[in-house]
């Protein structure tokens, strides 16, 4: 292959056209995954694919040393209404490259299928390298990198391609969603009858708004609780709610386990309070793990995610890094600038460099 630095610059800014000029809506990325599958097929790599995630091993994959996972997704969000162009025209004005999915995380994916290419026929490599491009990250969705990992056997550590701007996000804030039930006694609101559980739940939301929890992280700062979405089944005027549910987005930092945030939820509340799962835990990378101090060597800094993504999945050693902007993501006429992908994928060459 040995194709130059230039020309995997060139082949991933076009691979990134043709995936946004496909739609690949999560639970819909049958398309995109086969553009995947027949870009490492033209190059003579055996991908393989299972369900829409497709995945590669290096050339001279060597089961007796430890694998290094590449991994970014290829799903989208839908576009918003407030987009002025054509979300699925990948067009080019003023050194950005537009399109949904641009940035997170079309950008991050094939910055890694180059990387991945740059070293796929070296030999003597210290880790093997699997490129995963997952489904479903979007909707933290149960056919995406949580079921692909059952295919690929061990792996020791791994590089999530997010839109970073190419600093290292070295934690990540867990997330877990309650379904919140405040229960009284339905009445007739002009003679004062009933038990009204809008203001049992008023009394549990004021309780989420005002507690903090003691442990604060350096990366990730404190326990975030908020309260989302809150409704009775009352649609009458006239008549006092038995029931009020309401929606809170839970952001745990390194320091709590769900279960003992969940704990002290249920101490101080009178709703009863359900977790829709305990799938998506913070996580963090040693400081001195050997990703982490080469990207430092690169003048790379370290810094606590506040959003959740595929590396919540991973029980290993995880770094979460690529080019683009998070403030950028799910927006309006998404964009990545294209010189964001050519400095992403010499800096991931550069970084690997020094442990492969």
């Amino acid at each position: 292959m040995n194709e130059s630095l230039t020309t995997l610059q060139n082949e991933a800014i076009e691979l990134l056209k043709k995936l946004i000029a496909t739609p690949s809506f999560s639970r819909e990325e049958d398309r995109t995954s086969e553009i995947l599958e027949k870009f490492f097929l033209a190059k003579d790599i055996p991908a393989k694919k299972y369900l829409y995630n497709v995945w590669a091993v290096n050339k001279y994959f060597d089961e007796n040393k430890p694998t290094l996972l590449l991994n970014s997704h290829h799903d989208t969000v839908k576009p918003n209404s407030q987009y002025t162009k054509d979300p699925f025209n990948p067009s080019v004005e003023d050194g950005k490259l537009y399109g949904l999915g641009s940035n997170d995380a079309g950008g991050c994916l094939v910055s890694l299928i180059a990387t991945f290419l740059y070293f796929y026929e070296k030999k003597d490599l210290k880790y093997n390298l699997i490129l995963a491009a997952s489904a479903e990250e979007e909707i933290s969705g149960a056919n995406g990198i949580e079921v692909l990992l059952k295919q690929l056997g061990p792996i020791d550590c791994a590089i999530v391609g997010e839109p970073t701007q190419m600093q290292m996000a070295v934690a990540e804030r867990g997330l877990m969603v309650l379904d919140c039930l405040a229960t009284g006694k339905a009445g007739h609101a002009a003679r004062k009858e009933g038990d009204n559980a809008i203001y049992k739940a008023i009394k549990d939301i004021n309780w989420f708004t005002s507690y903090r929890f003691p442990k604060v992280s350096d990366l990730l700062g404190p326990v975030n609780m908020d309260v989302t979405v809150i409704e009775t089944e009352n649609k009458a005027h006239n008549v006092v709610p038995a029931q009020c549910k309401f929606v809170v987005d839970v952001r745990v930092n390194e320091y709590y386990t769900f279960e003992e945030v969940l704990d002290e939820i249920k101490k101080n509340i009178q709703s009863e309070a359900k977790p829709r799962s305990f799938r998506l835990r913070s996580t963090s990378i040693a400081l001195d793990h050997p990703l982490v101090k080469a990207g430092m060597s690169l003048g790379r800094t370290c810094y606590g995610s506040p959003t959740t993504s595929d590396k919540a999945l991973m029980f290993f050693p995880s770094l979460k890094m690529g080019p683009g902007d998070s403030g950028r993501s799910h927006s309006a006429d998404e964009y990545i600038y294209v010189d964001e992908i050519r400095e992403g994928i010499e800096l991931y060459i550069k970084l690997l460099g020094q442990i492969l």
